[in-house]
Order: C-alpha cells, then structure tokens, then sequence
C-alpha cells in the first residue's frame, strides 16, 4: 500500500527535524562563530569602514583586524580571560550552588508536589500551570517533576493524562520566562544584555541590574496561567477526548510527614533569610541601600541591586539545607558538600560552553564589529521606516523562529545580544526591552522546537500513556500553546509600551545615553 502522503505541517516538522540535526553541537558552534570573525575581521579592515562611536561623541570606530601580528597576540594572551571574564560564568555557578541544594535535597520537588495536590479539583489545570511556570526558579527541575506529575493528577481525577502532561509542559517550558521571583534565567541571560550593552554605552551597562525584567515576567505568570489553563480545558483536552487506560496507572502519592515537616521549617528559614535580608537593605542608613536620591532610588541604585546573585543562592541554600537536615538528606557537611559537587558536575556542559562562547563574545568586541553593525543596522531600519511596536514584533518572530533549530536560551542569547542590543541602542530601545521581547519569543516556541533539550524526555513520559506518540503528535498537541502564549504575551509586552510602565527596578523602554 502506498505511503500516506504527509501533510504541509509535518513535512515542515520534518524539515526542522533535519536541518536542527545537522546544526552542529553549540560549543562547536562557538568555535566556528569565533574563527568566522576572526576571517570577517581580516577581510574587513582593509576596506576602511568606520563609524562615529554612539556614545563619544567625534570618535571615530573601526573594525581590527585580529589576523595580523597584534590581532594573534591579542587572541593567545586573552584566552583564559577571555573564558573566566565570560558574563555569565560565575554568576550562574554562584547561583547554582544555591539552587542546587535545594533541588538535591528534595525541597523543590516536594514544594511543587505539595502545592499541586493541595488544589481542590477545579482549580487542578490553573494551579497545575501557575506550578509549573513557577518552577523555573529552579533551572530545568520541573521538567522532570511536572509534566509525569501532571499526567498522575489528571488521570487520578478521571481526565486525560495526557491533558496535564502538556498543561505541565507548557508551564514549565513556555513560562520558562515568567516568575514571582528571580531565577537563574534572569542572571544567565542579564549578565549576557549588560555585556552587550557595554559595547555601545559601558557607563548605561554600569546601572543595569539582573532584575531589569521582573515586574513584567511577574505579571506574565498571571496571564500566561490564564491562557494556559484555557487552552488546556477549551482546545487540548476536548481534542484528546475520553481515556480508557489500561489499568497500569500508578497511584498519586502525597507528601509523606517527614516531607510535611520539613517543609514547614524550611519555609521558616526562608522567612527568617527573608527578614534578614530586608533588614540590609530597607531601614535608612541600611548597608546595602544607596545614598542618592529618593527613597525608591536609594533602593533600585544600590549594593543590595548588585548583589541579587548571591542573595538569590543564599535564600534557596537555607531552606534547602533546613529541609535536608529535617529530612535526613543531609547529615554532616560532607553530604552538603557532595550535594553542591554534584550540581557543579552537572554543569560541565555549561562550563565548557562558556569557553568558546566567550572567545567569540570577546572577539565580536575586540574587532568593534558590534558598534559598526549596531550602527549600521539602525541607520537601515530607520531608512525603511521600521521602528517602534512592528520592530519588536519583528524582532520576536525572527527570535521565534531561530529558537525552532537553535533550542538552548542562553546559546542564542549569546549569539544574538551582541548584534542586536547595539542596535535597538541606536534606535532608542533600552537593552532590558530587548531582552524582554527575546524572552517572549524564546519561551513561547520552546514547546514546539524537537531540538529542546527535553524535548525528548516529555515524548518518553507522553508514550506511557500513548505508545504511538511522537514528534509531530507532540508538537501538534503543544502548537495551541506556542500559538496563544506568543500571541497573548506580545499584546501584553505592546500594551506594556505604550503605558510607559518599567520592566523592573532600573528597567526602562527607552535608552537614554548616560
């Protein structure tokens, strides 16, 4: 019999499948991105192409060339720092070491599993999404946690397993980028917009802070478990249809008391760590509050702004180190120390990626191809009269689809933050605005790109309850989801212009050079 003819959608699921295949692995990216300006670098100096600098005024810009005798010294004696001086490395390893104690010991995953199963049965799907959009605060925790979890309650509550699992995987994945509170996103991909800032203005990166987003993603949780739920119970679950099971589905289990109990004192030490905190920064006079300006001033332009990252690890390490001990997860120091080895193990990856990628960073920088791109691009988009609200929109389908074969956040925000910042920076966009609209596009299509890193493992979890589930089942499942999320979430950020409201503390739309 004739093979079934696929359809336009799959055969592009199967082009991306592809193409995404043959891309190579991102350090290997780095690597060549790095000698590909080191070519273009080479190539274009000798053409005399310079630009006035945007933030001195007279000073001329042009491209080096780091192939000739000073460029090849420069790339030999700058390695090391170069991989240290990496935006991102340390800050993300710093807060890491926090988080990763909460997670080896139990906390989150008890946390989430709490939460959920204390909601009464029609507030399941809402406050499935809101957990699972939450989780973030924890890196990449809920997507082993959440989706499993919730295809259990569903199916313990006589739905569709498989309902849950996506309502849990949209949350985790598509609300990668909304949270109540600063994640491990927000310092990973911050540091990485202060750096690309600097090459345009390195006194306007000096004011920035990793919070530069968080009254938006704030207010996204909220909208985004509306639109979550809704697409859950009025689109994906009603598609599904009826399950049968086949009589193998596990039983949900609570929260044991040991779990309860250390819960309970892990939530005081936070409130304690909370006070603490507040304490350093709020009273006048405060250690960590600034010295000018009005009260909100001293606040937002202070120590404690610039020193979110180790007050981020130091709140997730107490609980997690309280809930531990309660739990008898830790018993000495030795098992404190083994849990944050593990989790910097677990960050080889990201280490190894930190060093090409911060050779290509320092290269594109050293060159001034940054500034002369930013420059030029500005002068292009202003000639065809593309500015405003169609160039975000713009900016966030081009991000949209790039994240389609290029699944990792912060890989394509290292790649695209130095081209694209400078040149919003010239069209009076602020950085912190770029980086919002990278961030509503990146985690709406997360969802429907096979190249994910956990793409897969959400196909495995889905094929206990479906054994013919694959790539385009799932994406064809999830696709409601990418769709209302960018939707939903652009109309919010253009809303959010138009009103003039910050993106967070020190978050404005528009760029002001200092």
């Amino acid at each position: 019999m004739a093979e079934k003819r696929k359809g336009v959608f799959q055969r592009f699921l199967d082009f991306v499948e592809k193409v995404g295949n043959k891309l190579p692995h991102p350090v290997t990216l780095f690597a060549i991105l790095a000698g590909l300006v080191l070519l273009l670098s080479a190539a274009l100096q000798p053409l005399g192409i310079s630009v006035e600098h945007p933030g001195e005024e007279g000073e001329m810009v042009q491209i080096n060339n780091l192939l000739n005798a000073e460029g090849i010294q420069y790339i030999f004696s700058s390695m090391t720092d170069n991989f240290i001086g990496f935006a991102p490395l340390g800050v993300v390893l710093v807060t890491m070491l926090g988080i990763g104690v909460a997670e080896r010991t139990g906390l989150i995953s008890a946390l989430l599993r709490g939460f959920v199963l204390s909601i009464p049965n029609r507030f399941i799907t809402m406050g499935l999404v809101f957990a699972a959009i939450m989780s973030s605060v924890a890196s990449d925790a809920g997507y082993v946690v959440l989706p499993p979890l919730g295809a259990l309650i569903f199916a313990a509550v006589g739905r569709h397993p498989l309902a849950g699992l996506a309502a849990a995987f949209a949350g985790v994945s598509g609300g990668f980028s909304a949270n109540l509170l600063l994640s491990g996103t927000d310092v990973l991909l911050g540091e990485l917009t202060i750096a690309a800032a600097a090459i345009i203005d390195p006194a306007y990166a000096e004011t920035m802070n990793i919070a530069m987003n968080w009254w938006f993603i704030a207010v996204s949780v909220f909208l985004l478990t509306f639109i979550g739920t809704w697409v859950t119970e009025k689109i994906v679950e009603p598609r599904l249809g009826t399950y049968k099971g086949d009589g193998t589905e596990e039983d949900l289990e609570g929260l044991t008391a040991v779990e309860k109990k250390g819960l309970i004192f892990s939530g005081v030490g936070l409130g304690i760590g909370l006070v603490l905190t507040a304490l350093l920064v709020l009273p006048p006079n405060a250690p960590m509050r600034g010295t000018e300006g009005n009260y909100m001033d001293q606040i937002i332009q202070s120590p404690f702004m610039s020193s979110l990252v180790p007050i981020i690890a130091i709140l997730f390490f107490i609980p997690g180190l309280i809930y531990g001990i309660v739990t008898k997860n830790i018993r000495d120091d030795k098992d404190v120390a083994g849990q944050m080895s593990d989790t910097m193990a677990a960050m080889g990856m990201f280490i190894v990626l930190s060093f090409t990628a911060g050779q290509f960073v320092a290269y594109f920088n050293e060159t001034n191809m940054g500034i002369v791109l930013g420059v030029y691009g500005a002068d292009f988009l202003q000639s065809v009269n593309l500015t405003g609200i169609p160039l975000i929109l713009l900016f966030i389908l081009i991000t949209a689809f790039i994240n389609i074969f290029i699944g990792s956040a912060s890989a394509k925000w290292a790649m695209m933050a130095p081209v694209f910042i400078p040149i919003m920076m010239q069209l009076g966009y602020s950085p912190e605005l770029t980086q919002m609209a990278y961030r509503v596009a990146d985690s709406s299509t997360n969802i429907i790109s096979p190249l994910m890193t956990y793409f897969a493992i959400i196909i495995a979890f889905a094929q206990k309850y479906d054994k013919k589930m694959g790539i385009g089942t799932l994406v064809s499942t999830m696709l409601p989801y990418s769709i209302f999320f960018l939707i939903s979430w652009s109309i919010m950020l253009v809303i959010w212009m138009l009103l003039g409201i910050p993106l967070g503390p020190g978050g404005p739309l528009e760029y002001n050079p200092s």
